[in-house]
């Protein structure tokens, strides 16, 4: 009986690097742009012939950019007129919808010269690999074009989004070898040694040529160095969030304690309200009765 793939995960002889690691990712494919062009033909569903023009735009990685806080190691490309971004995004940061959304039009408003006519916008695509769970549902792939809500009208075909949910794929046995997409993505969700070498059984020449330009780029003394300052950025990515998070906590707490001096200034202000009302009534009413007496007096 094949294991699972957390039996695999748990027996198995870890990977020290993976390919969601996004330095690996962008070295791998910026150095074997053969293989970024076949990855992108397979996850865009087109045939791989018939890209005629391949471009890889923004192939620079310098250190003291992977360095900073929040540097994007994203893939932007050109391929047969279109504008396509490809990452991989491990951790779940939240919005990301909405991120990948600004992403894509930066890259579609930056298309179009000063005056020029916007028909010669570009169609542009954003294809993002996931190593977590975003939609509520069963299929890895998710793709999201603007559409009429009642029919179903495309407004533009200009605007894609693709997702891959790895978190969705089935062990590595139950890769079906004859899908190149499904091997792809088993590659990148993979962790353990075992799992590379049934996937190069199983996927023969490409996988094969995977495998080995991963094993040369992790070898590299550049690739270490640049992994140390990611992962030096990745916590201290997580520190400014967190630290963002204790400040919204704090101004939450602050806000609720005025929100509750001030409910509690309202609900005086009402009650010594109510207390003038009810003495001006008290009044007029004293002032009447005396009205009343007096009159009577004089009668």
């Amino acid at each position: 009986m094949p294991l699972s793939k957390a039996a695999i995960k748990d027996k198995g002889t870890k990977l020290e690097y993976t390919f969601k690691s996004d330095v690996l990712f962008k070295m791998l494919f910026v150095k074997y742009p053969d293989l970024l062009k076949r990855l992108v033909a397979v996850l865009l569903g087109i045939p791989l012939e018939s890209i005629e023009y391949f471009q890889t735009i923004n192939t620079e990685m310098p250190p003291e950019e992977i360095g900073k806080k929040f540097c994007r190691l994203d893939i932007n490309m050109m391929v047969d007129g279109k504008k396509v971004n490809l990452e991989i995004q491990v951790e779940n940061e939240g919005n990301y919808p909405e991120r990948s959304m600004f992403h894509w039009a930066k890259m579609f408003t930056s298309s179009l010269p000063a005056g020029d006519d916007y028909s010669l916008l570009p169609k542009t695509i954003v294809i993002s690999i996931l190593g977590f769970a975003q939609f509520d549902c069963e299929e890895v792939h998710s793709e999201f074009a603007p559409l009429e809500v009642k029919r179903h009208e495309v407004l533009s075909d200009k605007q894609r989004y693709h997702f891959y949910e790895l978190p969705k794929l089935p062990d590595v046995d139950s890769i079906d070898a004859a899908s190149e997409k499904d091997l792809w993505l088993a590659l990148f969700n993979a962790e353990t040694e075992e799992e590379l070498e049934k996937l190069i059984s199983s996927g023969g020449e490409v996988m094969s040529q995977a495998v080995e330009a991963y094993r040369g780029i992790t070898a590299t003394e550049e690739f270490k160095y640049l992994e140390i300052l990611r992962a030096r950025a990745g916590h201290d990515e997580a520190q400014a969030i967190r630290n963002a998070e204790r400040r919204g906590e704090q101004r939450g707490e602050q806000r609720g304690e005025q929100r509750g001096e001030q409910r509690g200034a309202e609900a005086e202000r009402q009650k010594w309200q109510s207390v003038a009302e009810e003495n001006e009534r008290l009044r007029q009413e004293l002032a009447e009765f005396k009205a009343q007496r007096a009159k009577m007096e004089l009668n």
